[in-house]
């Protein structure tokens, strides 16, 4: 019989057979130093405990397979592109030199190239957005197609589910894709009443031991996005789901685009992406990229990211814009968890003369995470960065207006899960009119918070500064 004592022996032997290995492990990936030095506290503190979890979460790296799709992806679309590079409809609008740096970083990084004539309507209200995607969706002829993060089974789920129900009795297409761990609910029981009555849908990124698609398990696809006939589509922050999301004591606040025009075509192309590497169905044909119409003046570029593109797209954009700033920066986010580079952008941004102010929202629906973002306050108030609270619901919309001349619109926030981890699409407006917009909207937001100042904010106990910082500890992770 093995005794206590041996099996003790050999847990402490094990424990440092953990540490060492997985130093060379993570000190092996390709991976920020902050994020390697939180792995390696984790792992060091515990290591069976950050074993199991580096396993689960630890690699954001894609399968080769997944690597391969985005490849051939690619191909496709420059494909599509070519067809469509004499089209009367498809213009690149040339811009002064400081937005020519910003179009060109944005097209090497996202493969896709600025598109002249769009209209853009801004919505914030979750109601009219909800009424006008099913409106949309009544009025389509040839497809719908939806990708969200969030699919709810509730009031307005199920009002969406009627509206695609109806236009599959018109004989129209109706593909949707939501997310496996955002939309679970919805896949147990709203889901299979929707495939019933002829509506395509698919789990995206499913997780379970027997079906990972991808190296770790959180890594979602946190894109919210509809396309109707190629010729609306919609993005922003908002999901398929109630104005409050299922927490009773706390509204959210959500920004929407309704889009029209030639840079519908690239949104498009971003849902097919997903709709191939789930389903391994390539669309294409004048259905799916019809003939682009001039809608308006707005000149528009969409920024795709996530782990198929071989940088932090969305992050070297933001960067890039802060330090092109000249007079004024307004961000919005629900969640603040910068990297190093951005916090420094931000800093020099200040440094260099540029007011920026930051709203976020005083409550949020993530504790950890709200601790995260609450040990930078400090340090965002101590370069001259004008923090402010929101306190009329939870803020959900993700935005940043730039001196009046360029809005940036989708649906990362400004942490770094959004920008290393998760599928995410963005859009660059390069409009005054619709940057005004915008930033009439950001004052709305800031006419219901309270700037926090770094008096008051010293004066907080000093066990949530404990807390602050260790969670700031584990903000590479969360």
């Amino acid at each position: 019989m093995i005794s206590w004592t041996l099996l003790l022996y050999f847990y402490s032997i094990s424990k440092w057979v953990i540490r060492l290995v997985m130093l060379a492990v993570v000190v092996k990936r390709r991976r920020r130093p902050s994020s390697a030095m939180a792995w390696l506290l984790v792992i060091f503190f515990s290591p069976w405990v950050g074993l199991a979890l580096y396993l689960l979460v630890g690699e954001n790296r894609l399968p080769r397979r997944r690597t391969l799709q985005h490849a051939r992806l690619l191909e496709e679309l420059r494909a599509v592109g070519r067809r469509f590079e004499d089209h009367p409809a498809i213009v690149h609008p040339v811009l002064r030199p400081t937005s020519m740096a910003a179009v060109t970083l944005a097209e090497r990084l996202g493969y896709m190239p600025i598109l002249g004539g769009n209209a853009v309507e801004l919505m914030t209200r979750t109601e009219v957005v909800i009424d006008r995607l099913i409106a949309d969706i009544d009025a389509a002829q040839r497809h719908v197609h939806l990708l969200f993060y969030i699919y709810a089974d509730d009031e307005t789920g199920r009002r969406v589910a009627e509206a695609l129900a109806r236009a599959v009795r018109r004989g129209v297409k109706c593909r949707v894709l939501v997310d496996s761990v955002g939309s679970a609910r919805m896949l147990k029981r709203l889901g299979p009443r929707m495939v019933e009555q002829g509506v395509e849908l698919h789990e995206m990124l499913p997780v379970g031991i027997f079906r990972r698609r991808v190296a770790r398990i959180d890594l979602r696809n946190h894109r919210k996005l509809a396309v109707f006939d190629g010729r609306i589509a919609y993005t922003g922050s908002q999901n398929i789901v109630n104005a409050d999301y299922g927490h009773k004591h706390l509204a959210w606040h959500d920004m929407m685009a309704r889009l029209t025009g030639p840079v519908v075509l690239e949104l498009q192309a971003v849902f097919l992406a997903d709709w191939y590497f789930e389903t391994d169905e390539i669309l294409d044909g004048p259905d799916v990229f019809p003939e682009p119409v001039v809608a308006g003046t707005i000149p528009v570029q969409t920024l795709p990211s996530g782990p198929s593109y071989p940088t932090e797209n969305y992050q070297r954009m933001v960067v890039a814009a802060l330090h092109d700033a000249r007079e004024h920066v307004i961000l919005t986010t629900p969640y603040f968890v910068p990297d190093e580079p951005f916090m420094q952008a931000l800093q020099v941004a200040v440094l260099s003369g540029v007011e920026v102010e930051l709203i976020v929202p005083r409550r949020s629906d993530r504790w950890l995470v709200t601790l995260a973002s609450r040990a930078y306050y400090e340090e965002l108030l101590d370069a001259g960065v004008k923090l402010h609270l929101y306190d009329a619901g939870l803020l959900h919309s993700k935005t940043m207006s730039i001196d009046n001349a360029v809005a940036f619109l989708g649906t990362s926030n400004f942490d770094i899960r959004s920008f290393a981890l998760n599928f995410e699409v963005n859009l660059l407006l390069y409009d005054a009119d619709v940057t005004g917009r915008l930033r009439a909207e950001q004052r709305q937001y800031l006419q219901h918070s309270v700037q926090l100042t770094r008096e008051q904010w010293k004066q907080r106990p000093a066990v949530q500064m404990v807390l602050e910082n260790v969670a700031k500890l584990l903000s590479p992770l969360l």
